[in-house]
């Protein structure tokens, strides 16, 4: 069939939203926004004249750092080549960057022969919300805190900075984002929880220690009315985040492969409790 490939406006990323939700992938009901913000050149669709055929995001960070996701085929259309040319336009837009992606399980090995590698799996677990009286002790509002604390303790957690992306993300509407101080009042840690068509997710959630990453964990559950679910996507290697989430009974209801074409990003996992999206890293 005949299609092109053009940047994505904010409509049709939108649009790329809503797919995602029929996908089951449960977004943020600001996460079109959010995400065109971290890179509006970076979002690509497919198109047969003005009709949608399938999207894929290839967002640049930096001239170093750049992430896939967002690739997503209409049903009635898989097997038509466009997956393969919507993977092309984004491998092309990042070009040389190191790439990371958290890909379905059963794609690793399609993956693998465009050259990425499995790093890791990334798991999302879901939880029950239940007030807990003083779990915000010792948490503020992130908004209080100097915007530049904010990206440079985001910045040993995440491979590139991401201010404009943060600036949106830790101030959506129907959100909260919390963080705590250490000692020489340096951030020790850092999250953010969003509502998406079911629930809610926390993402991301940073901390210096695992004490540090529960206080905030449950604060940030605080937000979400009691009985709606919350999502929690844990790096495997972090043991600590997996026994935080075995002690609130959460369950493991979907995992990814994190890979990265180029060498694997030396970050801190044992200080990553959740990452901030699939789609975004």
């Amino acid at each position: 069939m005949s299609f092109e490939i053009r940047e994505m406006t904010i409509s049709d990323l939108r649009c790329a939203v809503a797919w995602a939700g029929v996908e089951g992938w449960n977004p943020g009901i600001s996460d079109a926004e959010c995400f065109y913000s971290a890179d509006p050149h970076g979002f690509f669709m497919a198109f047969e004249g003005e009709t949608p055929l399938g999207c894929i995001s290839a967002v640049a960070y930096d001239e170093d750092f750049g992430f896939i996701g967002f690739f997503i085929v209409r049903n009635d259309l898989r097997g038509h080549h466009i997956g393969v040319e919507l993977g092309r336009a984004a491998l092309n837009y990042l070009g040389s960057r190191r790439i990371g992606q958290d890909g379905v399980l059963k794609k690793v090995k399609s993956y693998e022969h465009f050259g990425f590698n499995m790093a890791y799996r990334n798991i999302r677990h879901e939880g029950i919300a239940s007030k807990t009286p003083e779990a915000n002790g010792g948490l503020v509002p992130l908004s209080q805190v100097p915007f530049r604390e904010v990206c440079r303790y985001d910045n040993l957690h995440f491979p590139a900075q991401r201010a404009s992306f943060l600036k949106k993300w830790i101030s959506q509407p129907q959100s909260l984002a919390l963080g705590t101080f250490d000692a020489e009042n340096h951030l020790s840690g850092y999250g953010v929880i969003r509502k998406c068509e079911r629930g809610y997710k926390i993402g991301p959630l940073f901390a210096d220690s695992s004490e540090i990453s529960e206080r905030i964990l449950l604060g940030l559950a605080n937000f979400a009315p009691e009985g709606d679910p919350f999502y929690l996507d844990l790096p495997e290697p972090n043991k600590d985040a997996l026994a935080l989430a075995v002690k609130y009974r959460m369950t493991e209801v979907f995992s990814t492969a994190r890979m990265y074409l180029g060498a694997t990003p030396e970050l801190p996992l044992d200080k990553i409790f959740g990452v901030t999206s699939f789609e975004l890293g």
